[in-house]
């Protein structure tokens, strides 16, 4: 690491460094992001060494309570560190650091999907207001009863693509259904989509000639997310049949910009899963792109569990998961791909 640091600031003592001016943020920020993480283990490291120390004086004089007291406690702070670091060191991927685009998409079934939907709509907004995110809905159109047909939200903040990409995929409710007179459970979908927002160091080609847009108005749930106006914007991709569309703004003008982001996502990751699809012929592979199969299962009915199918993490806590507890899934989820990476 400080190698890599060492070598980043070589390059940037050289006269000619600002020539590329993109290609000089991104040796900047990542010559931020890997003396950030170096200090983090610097502060880990110490840590430690104070619990040796602490360790070595109850060792001479087991029976002091105050010690023991403060090396418990120490010992607990330091294993929240640890966790936090080396989930920081899990986020490595190349999108990992960005912003991120998640999409919600009820399965078929009516009202009671729709209404999944909208329980996972809080539930990710929970998450990401935990996490000190910034959450906005981009996008919103309303079920015909309850709950929504779809939402798209933005958390901005660093590392939430690397934190919500384990989200991607389909989401299975078992439960009474409300909205039944007969109290039958049912089972309900739910399709969750997950992009990193794309910068300008990232070419994606939106060729004017390829796109139509519509205008139309908002028809947004209002409250504290969507203002009510009558300049939301709708992109159709004529060559792909992709369509985004952004209502959060009180700008037709910043509405476009939006959603030209979010087209730019949509279509990046379109050329990447035809990659993948290539590569999975090639090795002969059987590999399912797009939203994937189901990956979690929430049970309420006839027992509480909430279970990752990729991953078999658990809880029976399923109130305090509605209510944005994620972090033990995402935590397994990433363990497992660095795993997958490192099988040895």
């Amino acid at each position: 690491m400080n190698e890599k640091i060492s070598e980043n600031e070589g390059k940037m003592a050289d006269p000619s460094f600002w020539d590329d001016q993109a290609a000089a943020q991104k040796i900047i920020d990542e010559t931020n992001g890997l003396k950030t993480k170096f200090d983090n283990f610097k502060v880990l490291s110490d840590a430690v060494d104070e619990l040796e120390i602490l360790a070595e004086l109850l060792k001479e004089d087991p029976q002091d309570q105050e010690m023991k007291t403060e090396l418990t406690e120490k010992l607990t702070k330091v294993q929240q560190k640890l966790q936090a670091y080396q989930l920081e060191l899990l986020l490595n991927g190349k999108y990992d650091a960005h912003n991120a685009l998640l999409e919600i998409h009820p399965g078929a079934g009516g009202t009671e999907s729709q209404d999944w939907g909208s329980m996972l709509l809080r539930m990710y907004d929970r998450w990401g207001q935990q996490h000190h995110f910034k959450v906005e809905v981009l996008d919103y159109l309303a079920g015909e009863e309850a709950g929504i047909k779809s939402v798209t939200l933005r958390f901005s903040g660093k590392n939430a693509y690397g934190y919500l990409r384990s989200e991607k995929g389909v989401h299975r409710l078992v439960r009474i259904s409300p909205f039944d007179a007969a109290g039958r459970r049912h089972t309900s979908f739910a399709s969750v989509n997950v992009m990193p927002e794309l910068d300008d160091s990232v070419e994606v080609e939106l060729r004017p000639e390829d796109i139509k847009m519509e205008v139309f108005r908002s028809s947004g749930a209002g409250g504290q997310h969507i203002n009510k106006t009558s300049s939301a914007v709708r992109l159709i991709h004529i060559p792909t049949g992709i369509v985004v569309s952004s209502q959060a703004q009180r700008s037709q003008f910043q509405n476009r910009a939006t959603a030209e982001s979010m087209l730019r996502a949509r279509l990046y990751q379109l050329k990447l899963e035809e990659q993948e699809k290539k590569k999975a012929a090639i090795q002969g592979q059987q590999l399912e792109i797009g939203w994937g199969s189901q990956i979690r299962s929430y049970v309420f009915h006839p027992y509480s569990l909430v279970k990752d199918h990729r991953t078999n993490y658990e809880t029976g806590n399923i109130q305090a998961v509605m209510d944005g507890d994620l972090d033990g899934f995402i935590n397994a989820y990433l363990q497992s791909q660095l795993s997958a990476q490192n099988p040895d």
